[in-house]
């Protein structure tokens, strides 16, 4: 008869989960509800930052995390528009920008243009979130193509859209 024998081993409980991406401004615990940003009046209810028509007036008061990158000048994204095709068509890009970013904020607070910086051969927007930014790289690609160039950093929370078109 053969017998043979198994170890089998335990799962560890202890161990030490490390984040993938690091983002600085996300909430590390859960706020009471109904918690209401000063600033821009998103409100904290049912576990994440929406838009209200009203809240209590005794809810409690924190910056969000959106508020808090403009507050700190600190943005998530950055898009950078270069070329002569961009300065000729400056108004139609950057409504084509701001059109994408009234969609994203209706539906999610944080995901905002925070700065736009108009320099004499290029137009810079920062913006509070990782999305925006590649949302607007992919519609001016997919509009007017051009070379798009998308740059994660690896390990923290930051995209840097680089779109070029000259002719």
């Amino acid at each position: 008869m053969n017998t043979q024998t198994f170890t089998v081993a335990h799962s560890r409980r202890d161990r030490l989960v490390r984040e993938h991406i690091h983002d600085p401004y996300k909430t590390k615990s859960k706020l009471p509800e109904p918690t209401v940003c000063p600033v821009c009046n998103a409100v904290y209810r049912d576990g994440r930052w929406q838009w209200a028509d009203s809240w209590p007036a005794d809810s409690r008061q924190t910056l969000c995390q959106a508020c808090q990158r403009i507050k700190d000048n600190y943005p998530a994204g950055v898009v950078t528009l270069r070329g002569k095709f961009v300065m000729q068509r400056k108004m139609e890009i950057l409504n084509l920008a701001h059109n994408l970013e009234a969609e994203e904020k209706a539906e999610h607070p944080f995901h905002r243009i925070m700065k736009k910086e108009e320099l004499p051969d290029s137009i810079v927007l920062s913006t509070t979130d990782i999305h925006l930014p590649r949302r607007i790289g992919d519609a001016l690609h997919n509009a007017y193509k051009g070379e798009l160039n998308l740059a994660y950093s690896e390990g923290s929370c930051f995209l840097r859209v680089n779109w070029v078109r000259d002719g």
